[in-house]
């Protein structure tokens, strides 16, 4: 694994026409190349070749997918593996059979869906009738208690069945529980019966007791229908299954390729696409388009390096193992190309935060356990949808569970109890003012650690901008930039000089005979970067302004700059005490919930409340460092080093969600 990006190179190749689908098919499998426009060549030879046309648009095959893919989510067929399947014994797309087959299977569900709907509709009525009653807004209701002086209760109960509500005729008095608005067409109704309504105060208290639990029993009743019917359809799909997993692959295969396609040009016999492949594919490669032309075709390859920087895909090198926090990156940027991978920094630097934040070896272990049965859960319903507790969230929490506990261990706290002798520290005892041995005895000494563990952070990203600067040539910003060298100097200089003031109780400054000269030739560098950049700029026939310009844009820039390395870095290092501040918070939310579990002076009692703190302590708590270690992240290591000005690297393969999605 390189800390780099990996490296890339372009392939531009023509191959005959008559080949083209299998080079297509062959790439696609191999899944290793992301496709682009030959828009890079001259106008004059653009405008000799022609773009794809396809007898099947690529829309019309991407409706047809989703349909199929809906069909077999609602019976609970999972997708086709396409790795596995042999797309040289695809058979031709005939789109016309699809149709009908799906019409078919449409058509069979159709009484099925109808008798949904209208099950739906009732619930939905229903809930209604509940809600307003649970509400207390009566003045929305219509209940009606009587009886009726001719014809029979189960003739006006089929004439009323056509509003809605609720009607329990079975024995007098009868009960009409409805909406207000409908009030008028249940009075026509009943009219024509006869009702005479009952003035009993009992009866209709009782009665609508008696509507209500008869609503909820209908409610439930209705929905052990739909799940028959939801059963019904899935088993009708599930006949097709079959039919309609080789119709997805092909529709699939033939919509990938299309997309592929898409980006190709043409002569009257010949192909010529183009892409990006990581350098170290590029053998592959070349052999997989060799082998399915059998050997019709011209490759060419053009190294990354004579190419403009921002143009080339990245594709960073992190292990698997690390996705979590890639996602991290990939939500703040994309970072440019050959630049260093921020994902195995962000990992680490990420999760000494919330171990510092968040220490603590059983709630750590509760964390852990929540991962684990959230990710076999997603496992086992893949087409499940993301709840609360999501599948990114289940998966960071197999590393937030075990850097809990590493913390826990460190400072002796498990469920916020000292039930173990603690390898650093007891940051309950030192919270709650009862430490007295060892060298961190105050919440000082915490504040300190974590503003030393900001000024490492801090360092690292300086450290990582060099790196990176050297390697994209930009030896001004190496030099002269905030975050370039002479920034990291003063940073260093003024460190040494808030540590010496400190180390003294806050009495007097220190005082080094090297400190003044260096700072001042720091801050003379630092303005001499206007006319620096105004000779280089000119010698590049790029300068702009004459020298009065040149005077009043070289003062402005070094005033902003300075105050931007002395402000933005004090401000930077302090805004780590929050990892002391969310932690001293952790063991202070323990000790008081503890605390208030010895009030009732009982065993049950201590137990509940002990319980239900732990339980908030770890929702709320847990939220709160997730969200300032990438805080922190984000906004005072990232920034350090991470231009963030990449475009992320996306092949096409046959678990590619281009297109899919």
């Amino acid at each position: 694994m390189s800390i780099f990006t990996e490296k890339m190179k372009m392939l531009t190749a023509v191959v005959m026409e008559t080949d083209r689908d299998a080079v297509v098919k062959a790439l696609l499998a191999k899944g290793v190349m992301e496709f682009v426009r030959m828009d890079f060549l001259p106008a004059d030879k653009m405008a000799r070749l022609s773009g794809h046309s396809s007898s099947v648009p690529r829309a019309v095959l991407t409706d047809m997918r989703v349909r199929i893919e809906t069909l077999m989510r609602e019976a609970g067929i999972d997708l086709p593996d396409l790795e596995s399947v042999d797309i040289g014994d695809l058979p031709p797309l005939d789109m016309e059979s699809n149709r009908r087959l799906l019409d078919r299977v449409s058509g069979s569900l159709q009484s099925v869906r109808n008798s949904q709907k209208e099950l739906n509709t009732e619930i939905n009525e229903i809930s209604e009738l509940l809600r307003y009653q649970r509400e207390g807004k009566m003045e929305y209701l219509d209940l009606r208690v009587g009886r009726i002086t001719h014809s029979t209760a189960s003739e006006l109960l089929s004439r009323l069945s056509q509003i809605g509500g609720i009607f329990l005729f079975s024995s007098e008095p009868y009960i009409s529980l409805t909406l207000k608005r409908d009030s008028q067409r249940v009075s026509d109704v009943m009219d024509k019966f006869g009702w005479t309504e009952s003035t009993d105060s009992e009866e209709q208290k009782a009665a609508l007791d008696e509507a209500v639990g008869k609503a909820r029993a209908d409610i439930e009743e209705k929905k052990r229908q739909l799940e028959e019917l939801s059963h019904t359809a899935a088993g009708k799909i599930a006949g097709r299954k079959d039919e309609l997993s080789s119709m997805w692959v092909n529709v699939r295969i033939h919509e990938l390729c299309e997309h592929v396609e898409s980006k190709f040009s043409y002569t009257k016999n010949t192909t010529l696409f183009s892409g990006w492949v990581p350098a170290d594919r590029q053998d592959e490669v070349e052999r997989t388009i060799y082998e399915s032309s059998s050997g019709r075709c011209i490759i060419e390859w053009t190294d990354a390096s004579d190419l403009p920087r921002e143009e080339v895909p990245v594709m960073m090198t992190s292990p698997k193992i690390l996705n979590p926090f890639r996602r991290m990156v990939d939500n703040y940027s994309t970072p440019e190309y050959g630049s260093i991978d921020p994902t195995p920094f962000t990992a680490v630097a990420y999760l000494a935060m919330f171990a510092l934040m968040f220490a603590d070896l059983g709630q750590g272990f509760i964390l852990l356990l929540a991962g684990i049965i959230g990710t076999i859960y997603y496992k086992k319903n893949p087409l499940k949808k993301d709840g609360i507790i999501s599948r990114y969230l289940c998966n960071l929490l197999l590393y937030l569970g075990p850097a809990s506990m590493i913390g826990g261990i460190l400072f002796g706290s498990c469920f916020g109890l000292p039930v173990f002798p603690a390898l650093w520290f007891e940051y309950e005892a030192v919270v709650a003012g009862t430490a007295t041995e060892g060298l961190i005895t105050t919440i000082y000494d915490i504040l300190g650690i974590t503003i030393k563990f900001g000024i490492v952070i801090i360092y690292l990203g300086l450290v990582l901008n060099w790196i990176n600067l050297v390697r994209k040539k930009r030896f001004f910003e190496l030099v002269f930039d905030k975050n370039g060298i002479m920034g990291g100097l003063i940073y260093t200089l003024g460190i040494w000089f808030a540590f010496g003031f400190v180390g003294s109780g806050y009495r007097t400054f220190p005082s080094a005979s090297w400190f003044a000269p260096i700072l001042i030739a720091s801050l003379i560098v630092l303005f001499l970067k206007g006319p620096v950049g105004y000779i280089i700029a000119k010698k590049n026939g790029k300068a702009e302004g004459g020298i009065g310009h040149l005077v009043v844009d070289t003062i402005m820039d070094f005033v902003v700059q300075v105050l931007e390395i002395f402000s933005g870095f004090l401000s930077n290092t302090l805004s780590f005490m929050r990892v002391a501040g969310l932690g001293i918070a952790h063991a202070s939310l323990m000790s008081a919930f503890y605390q208030m579990a010895e009030m009732p002076g009982n065993t049950v009692a201590y137990i509940a409340i002990a319980l239900i703190g732990n339980v908030l302590v770890i929702v709320l708590e847990g939220l709160s460092a997730g969200i300032q270690s990438l805080r922190l992240n984000y906004y005072e290591f990232f920034t350090k080093y991470f231009t963030g000005k990449g475009i992320a690297f996306e092949p096409v393969s046959f678990k590619s969600r281009i297109v899919a999605d």
